[in-house]
């Protein structure tokens, strides 16, 4: 039964309405969107929730979208136990993390195994804005990189990725470190990439030339993630494609897009895409185009 079905008969039928059908579900923590036109049937519907899932032992309720550099959820408890930190486990990989201090979506399990599968044997990979280390350390476990350098400016996120390296195992291929992508690639991470990861949305196009000197001179694949509004007659993917290719385009590299898709819908006509881009030849650079 959906949860529409499940409330029906002590809602009203436009109070069932404004019940969001999906929500995340994070190791043992239920997180939860409610309008305030119906946020006084929060508590029954946060109830509904735990008894379709045994296993939960905490629902919340995301109370506005996620803002800020850091990316984080404004929450609410509900019921259940009075917390925000929990594990997750995700294709074999356990993800301690707290949910009110870091940045996690269980959304994008898809996307990190469809990235994981395409590393080879040897690579090296940076993950500009690497959050508790998701992308990471699937690919470490996935496959055989040499050497995944993880990047994040938020210090707890930086804190939970640790705990998270040390729980799978992965110490000795990801290294974890704390601060802005563009400053860590500038000062130690010139030329040595052969694929970089940019899983934040907001900050890819600003980024994407640091992305580039990260890469090896001979050049390699970039995945890019960035949000767009497209209007009904307007593809999603091509007009991201648009705006990504003038960027590379004065960077003066040679590239080819061998992947596109909208990864989800996050509001009306509004849509997350990935670019996996390949870059075959880059001119040698040692500080970002503006």
């Amino acid at each position: 039964m959906s949860l529409r079905d499940r409330l029906s008969e002590t809602f009203e039928p436009w109070e069932l309405k404004y019940v969001e059908q999906s929500y995340d579900i994070i190791g043992d923590i239920a997180v939860i969107r409610i309008p305030e036109a119906i946020a006084y049937k929060a508590k029954e519907i946060a109830e509904t929730v735990m008894q379709s899932n045994p296993h939960i032992k905490t629902v919340l309720r995301q109370t506005g979208p996620v803002t800020g550099e850091l990316r984080l959820r404004q929450l609410e408890w509900l019921i259940g136990e009075k917390r925000t930190e929990t594990v997750h486990k995700e294709s074999s990989c356990l993800f301690k993390v707290d949910l009110e201090k870091c940045y996690f979506s269980p959304r994008l399990s898809f996307e990190r195994m469809r990235v994981a599968k395409q590393v080879v044997t040897g690579e090296v990979v940076v993950n500009m804005f690497a959050g508790v280390g998701c992308f990471s350390i699937l690919i470490a476990k996935q496959a055989k990189p040499l050497k995944i350098y993880s990047i994040d400016v938020n210090s707890d996120a930086i804190r939970y990725m640790k705990e998270n390296i040390r729980l799978n195992r992965a110490r000795y291929i990801v290294e974890a470190i704390e601060g802005d992508a563009k400053e860590v690639t500038t000062k130690r991470l010139l030329n040595v990439a052969d694929r970089v990861l940019m899983p934040l949305p907001e900050k890819a196009l600003e980024y994407l030339n640091i992305a580039l000197m990260a890469l090896k001179p001979t050049g390699g694949m970039i995945h890019y993630y960035d949000f767009v509004h497209a209007g009904r007659d307007i593809d999603p993917i091509e007009e991201v494609k648009r705006k990504v290719s003038e960027k590379l385009q004065a960077a003066n590299v040679f590239f080819e897009y061998t992947f596109g898709r909208v990864v989800r819908k996050v509001g009306p006509r509004w849509f997350q895409v990935v670019l996996d881009i390949n870059v075959h030849e880059k001119i040698n650079r040692t500080s970002p185009l503006y």
